[in-house]
């Protein structure tokens, strides 16, 4: 087993803020990071944004910004994301970063020196979405299969690698090494690729019509393709060629990406990687997508799902058992809120909160929170199978772990947390205290403590807050605790160590019923000019969302109406507000606002308006509602 593990998440291109799915990647990185950690490994973590390519440069001029401007507040919404779902990556790394730009250049240029880049004029079917050529074969109905759109027949000279040159290589190396690409479906996806003739890659684009990339180094006429400018990031970050990072990390390097991309990782790169004469990744692992109501999550279907929203919604450790327990690594998955209530109230509120307060509340009321010295003689006896049970999860926990297994590591872990259930009925406290069995009592209250050390270990990974709050009340300060090698141990719980009293971790959701949802018309009392009452359900069908005042301008023929351009994070809305008698126009550039997103579009004066400004009514005129302290445009206001 190696004792270096470097692990990357592709880098995420910054045409879009962040979802489920870039937030489910990244845990899993996270997870696996620290479970390496746990097994004493020289472990790196790498993450970060993919920002050069034709659509970023169409998604700033949208936007009315300048390509790095807008790759600049796209790519610190990916950076300040993680430090709220728990993700300790050691880089971030972004493709406009200097270093990055000479490590590409000199790939390049090394792979030009030895015959494997040449220069020809090419004629194809290019979708400007994918930012590639596809075959006829490739199409579904002559459209492409991601954008569904027709690809447009474009000529032009251009760069190419001699990829077709290592196909033989590839499919021999992924024969010789079965578990290259995993799970198995997606080695077999890899090698129906390549039973056909691998065509040479396209890795120029003019600068003609791009402008936004990386200059190739032996003709300043063209920029990088996209992708082997994002591939190369795998080794840029570590100084390649001659960083001592480089030569440390590089062989125990496993890369984790989605399924949309795994023709680049797994064609693309490894024939890179040969042709420059780097040795290959040890592992492709590749997980499914994430549907919301049976359907693929996207844009531009609008079930994209915030993870920020989730996070604050359900807290980050909840969130994160949650992608991890429900998504089988390598399929598809669903997603609703339904599910992850249910998983909170069941796996984390009824079974590891539940077991955790129980066993703190009787070591207080039996020995007033003093961890109890077992008694030698009874230790067999009031085993009941408890250390074999423990040390067989912790193998199990393991195993799953190394292939990605995340769902199964945490069913073997739920399995003990069941052991441990079970074994207070079976040894039954109440009745051994109430028999006056004080020897017996104190082995089952010190081996319950010793289990839940055990679990406390086990879901650091996936629940690192949760884990530090275990480890809290049951007085364990060690800071090498979580470690793999001593979860393996038993009787490291200290007798005479005072715990604190017991907590919930995890308070049960209450959702309620729709009988307790009657249509109610009363008005509340003590308000002047109150409504009727609405339902929770009402206020939620309510899309209330932070935006940036970047335009404002008078309507003709209007004293009362504005026009304003409001800056959402995904897109710019018009917004007409009767605001003029109480603010300047030239003040409200730059100002926070509050929208409500879903209000039906309408014309006033002739001027379209998407969504509602909100603002209070006061004796002194409207005053727009804003926020004490900035937040990125597009954010759900509760």
């Amino acid at each position: 087993m190696s004792d270096v593990f470097y692990i990357t998440t592709p880098i995420y291109y910054v045409n879009a803020r962040p979802h489920l799915g870039h937030a489910y990647t990244t845990i899993a990185a996270d997870v696996s990071a620290r479970f390496a950690r746990m097994q004493g490994k020289d472990t790196y973590f790498l993450t970060g944004t993919d920002e050069h390519g034709d659509k970023i440069v169409k998604a700033a001029a949208k936007e009315n910004q300048s390509p790095r401007t807008y790759a600049d507040a796209i790519s610190s919404l990916f950076r300040n994301l993680w430090p709220e779902l728990s993700i300790t990556n050691d880089q971030f790394i972004r493709t406009t970063d200097p270093a990055h730009i000479r490590v590409v250049q000199h790939l390049l240029q090394k792979i030009y020196d030895s015959g494997d880049i040449y220069f020809s004029e090419y004629e194809g079917l290019y979708c400007y979405g994918c930012e590639r050529f596809y075959t006829e074969k490739e199409l579904v109905d002559g459209k492409c299969p991601d954008h569904l759109t027709e690809p447009e027949k474009i000529r032009e000279a251009n760069y190419f690698f001699r990829m077709g040159r290592y196909q033989q290589w590839l499919i021999d190396h992924i024969h010789n090494n079965p578990d290259f690409i995993r799970p198995e479906r997606y080695k077999n996806e890899i090698l129906s690729f390549l039973r056909e003739p691998l065509e040479d890659l396209c890795i120029s684009r003019p600068t003609s019509r791009l402008q936004w990339g990386i200059p190739l180094p032996f003709d300043d006429r063209f920029v990088t393709y996209v992708w082997f400018d994002a591939l190369t990031n795998y080794v840029s970050a570590l100084g390649y060629p001659d960083g001592e990072a480089f030569q440390r990390l590089w062989p125990g390097v496993q890369h984790i990406v989605a399924k949309d991309i795994i023709k680049p990782h797994g064609i693309y790169w490894p024939t890179m990687l040969k042709a420059a004469g780097i040795p290959v990744y040890h592992h492709l692992n590749v997980h499914g997508y994430w549907n919301i109501s049976e359907t693929k999550m996207s844009k531009s279907l609008g079930n994209v799902v915030d993870p920020l929203d989730m996070k604050n919604r359900y807290g980050s450790d909840a969130f994160r058992y949650f992608l991890m327990r429900e998504m089988v690594f390598g399929l598809d998955a669903s997603f609703s809120e339904e599910a992850v209530i249910g998983r909170i109230n069941a796996d984390l509120a009824n079974d590891i909160g539940n077991l955790f307060s129980r066993v703190i509340a009787m070591t207080h009321k039996y020995y007033n929170g003093t961890v109890p010295s077992p008694d030698g003689a009874k230790t067999a006896l009031m085993d009941f199978g408890l250390q074999a049970g423990a040390l067989e999860t912790v193998t199990s926990f393991v195993h799953h772990m190394s292939d990605f297994a995340f769902h199964k590591a945490l069913m073997a872990v739920w399995s003990f947390i069941g052991q441990l259930n079970k074994y207070i009925d079976a040894t039954a406290p109440w009745e051994l205290q109430k028999n006056a069995q004080e020897k017996e009592l104190a082995t089952v209250i010190y081996n319950l403590l010793e289990g839940l050390r055990v679990v406390t270990g086990l879901v650091a990974p996936v629940m690192p807050e949760t884990s530090r709050r275990m480890q809290q009340h049951l007085a364990l300060e060690n800071s090498d605790i979580d470690a793999i090698d001593t979860l393996c141990q038993w009787g490291l719980v200290h007798p005479g160590a005072v715990l604190p009293k017991a907590v919930r971790l995890f308070p049960r959701i209450d959702v309620p019923s729709k009988e307790n949802h009657k249509d109610e018309t009363t008005v509340p009392k003590g308000l002047k000019g109150s409504k009727p009452s609405v339902s929770i359900e009402e206020v939620g069908r309510l899309d209330l969302r932070t935006g940036i005042i970047l335009e404002a301008e008078i309507i003709p023929k209007s004293d009362r109406l504005l026009k304003l351009k409001v800056d959402l994070g995904d897109e710019t809305r018009q917004v007409v507000a009767g605001i003029a008698q109480d603010y300047e126009v030239g003040a409200l550039p730059g100002l926070q606002v509050m929208l409500l997103a879903n209000l039906k579009p309408a014309k006033l004066m002739g001027v379209r308006s998407e969504g509602m400004i909100l603002a209070a009514n006061s004796d002194q005129g409207l005053c727009l509602a804003t926020f004490d302290r900035p937040v990125m445009p597009g954010s759900v206001v509760k």
